[in-house]
């Protein structure tokens, strides 16, 4: 496999620290370079974070139990020790820092970092002044010093209890850098079977080979006059994710944008727009000849009645008179479910962002004749626009809802598209519509 890590597993161990839930987007990176990783949660760490995530992101069973055996008798936490070609903590609590340095095993993480001979690299994450306590400190040096553990100091930044100061977990590239540097001079370790993905596992990295998606992102501007607009908080990062994980699972991208800063995929086919008029008019067009629609956008909800042709002075003074804008989603619902409309009909998966109470998503589903909705909180922390994290809740047509923990918004996209090349295949089968087998079909 390619990458800095080609043909490596590595161990990621997570603990009870407020970022980890970015240990999952650190998961996807270690991927990124051809690794293959199993990873070890502390008790803690689970309430934090769902075994379940890293579970369906590894396709590897999770080591959380330190009573746990794989299924030949053998230990779990142990085997990985045995077999990973580095141990990567990150975030490390103090505690776990403490534990370290005095050689106590009190969960699968600790045990593993005591039994390996592998590299371990530790990113801490924690309070400011934990962070600077002399004890915490000498633990550092003691890891560092002693057992030639990898440090990657936290960083000055907002910290959970207020704080703006050191104590930060580090920027995910630069724990990667750091794997990569530990293993540089080292062989690759032979893997142990047991901890090989099954060979009959669905490749995720595939699934949507052969399929065109189209992704909405950003927020829409609706002028006033030539110069202001309404306008909101979106910044794309979310619909960029969707596409960007769709395209790394062989789908071709359609990435029909409004006033967005997220960076894009260059891969994307991308249909740039500024109003919900003109996204609502590429929507339609686009919507007819693909395989799911993914309303990722915040679309404006009111636009100006009347539009000034000429920029309005301070001196006019200025009362807007709104009307709604145009429903994209139950627009798009309309034309693929209408008499004579391409069979199979094109899946709809809506997102909604609500404030407060979740309650109106379930009905929003049903209203516009949705195959899945993704509802979020905007006002919950880290769960709004501009954040690199979102907490959703994923209802589908059938009745079922799941609520995910807090997670990287490249975490949630991937387990959107989990649902929805699911439903595709289920769409398929039931039309028994005639595909060509997926690797015959090349992108």
């Amino acid at each position: 496999m390619s990458g800095r890590l080609g043909g490596r597993l590595i161990a990621l161990g997570v603990t009870g620290s407020i970022p980890a839930f970015k240990s999952i987007e650190l998961l996807r990176l270690l991927q990124a370079e051809g690794a293959d990783v199993v990873a070890l949660l502390s008790p803690a760490a689970t309430r934090f974070v769902a075994p379940l995530t890293f579970e369906a992101l590894s396709r590897r069973a999770v080591e959380s139990d330190l009573m746990s055996l794989l299924p030949d008798g053998r230990i779990g936490h142990i085997v990985v020790a045995d077999t990973a070609d580095a141990l990567v903590v990150a975030p490390a609590t103090a505690h776990w820092l403490a534990s370290m340095a005095n050689g106590l095993a009190g969960d699968t993480v600790t045990a593993a970092a005591l039994a390996t001979s592998a590299p371990v690299v530790v990113a801490p994450a924690m309070d400011g002044d934990m962070w600077s306590h002399p004890a915490t400190q000498s633990n550092v040096r003691r890891l560092r010093d002693d057992f030639s553990y990898t440090i990657v100091d936290p960083v000055e930044g907002p910290l959970a209890s207020g704080q703006s100061t050191v104590g930060r977990l580090a920027e995910l590239p630069r724990i990667v850098d750091a794997v990569v540097a530990a293993v540089a001079d080292r062989a690759v370790r032979e893997p142990d079977p047991e901890l090989r993905p099954p060979a009959t596992d669905p490749i995720r990295d595939a699934d949507l080979i052969g399929r065109h998606i189209v992704v909405t992102a950003g927020g829409t501007a609706e002028p006033i006059d030539p110069v202001r607009f309404i306008g909101n908080r979106s910044t794309g990062k979310m619909g960029a994710a969707l596409a960007t994980a769709a395209l790394d699972r062989g789908a071709r991208v359609t990435l029909v944008v409004g006033h967005a800063t997220a960076a894009l995929p260059a891969e994307a086919d991308i249909v740039r727009v500024e109003s919900s008029a003109e996204m609502r008019d590429a929507v339609l067009d686009l919507v007819i000849d693909c395989d799911a629609l993914i309303m990722a956008a915040a679309v404006a909800d009111f636009r100006p009645r009347r539009v000034a042709t000429t920029k309005l002075t301070r001196g006019d003074g200025l009362t807007l008179e709104l009307e709604p804008t145009e429903d994209i989603l139950a627009g798009a619902s309309a034309v693929v479910r209408a008499p004579g409309a391409r069979e199979p009909r094109p899946l709809l998966v809506g997102f909604a962002a609500e404030t407060g109470s979740l309650e109106r998503a379930g009905e929003k589903l049903r209203r516009k004749g949705l195959d899945l909705l993704v509802a979020n909180d905007v006002a919950e922390p880290g769960s709004g626009f501009g954040t690199d994290t979102n907490r959703v809740t994923i209802l589908a047509a059938d009745g079922a809802e799941e609520q995910l923990p807090l997670l990287a918004k490249r975490a949630v996209a991937d387990i959107v598209l989990d649902r929805l090349a699911t439903a595709l295949d289920e769409r398929d089968a039931a039309s028994q519509t005639v595909r060509m087998p997926r690797q015959e079909i090349s992108r």
